[in-house]
């Protein structure tokens, strides 16, 4: 089964998803990393270079294109559901898990890694709150339509692997 991961950035994909991958001996692939390999730069640097449309178009091509195992646990981008009518074709793909935190919380977690994520460079940390519930806003509608939702607060790989009905091998 395919198992991709969507939700703001900052709520655990990545971190949860390599837990849960560890957890339940599947692969996992992070959509921000097949990205940078491909295009061989950051996504700071893609960013910069060639805007947030280019990126967008870039995301939908790696994420429809890419070859993923029969096991897989894939963490996508915080904005890949929002475009492209990228959200139906990862719940025709397989199962998809919003992991979601409220505004605050994502902003505690992300005030320390600015530097990485384009999107937030130079915000101090009332501005992040503030871009964080306007973003968040516009793609709820998105995110909202992942087969499971789940807190990405306290979340844990056994909890996940209990909510989506898959036990641990080994």
């Amino acid at each position: 089964m395919k198992i991709f991961l969507v939700g703001f950035m900052g709520s655990g994909k990545s971190s949860l998803g390599r837990k849960l991958a560890h957890y339940i001996n599947y692969h996992f692939l992070d959509l921000d990393k097949l990205i940078e390999a491909k295009v061989q730069m950051t996504i700071a640097e893609y960013f910069a270079l060639y805007g947030e449309g280019s990126f967008r178009q870039l995301e939908k091509d790696v994420l429809q294109s890419s070859e993923y195992g029969v096991n897989t646990i894939i963490a996508t981008g915080g904005g890949s559901p929002c475009y492209f009518d990228n959200i139906n074709w990862m719940n025709q793909q397989g199962k998809t898990v919003y992991l979601s935190m409220k505004a605050a919380s994502l902003a505690d977690r992300l005030i320390n890694s600015k530097r990485e994520r384009p999107l937030i460079q130079g915000f101090n940390h009332e501005e992040l709150v503030n871009y964080i519930k306007t973003k968040l806003e516009g793609r709820e509608v998105y995110y909202r339509q992942a087969q499971f939702m789940v807190s990405g607060t306290d979340m844990t790989a056994e909890k996940l692997a209990g909510y989506l009905g898959i036990s641990p091998v080994g």
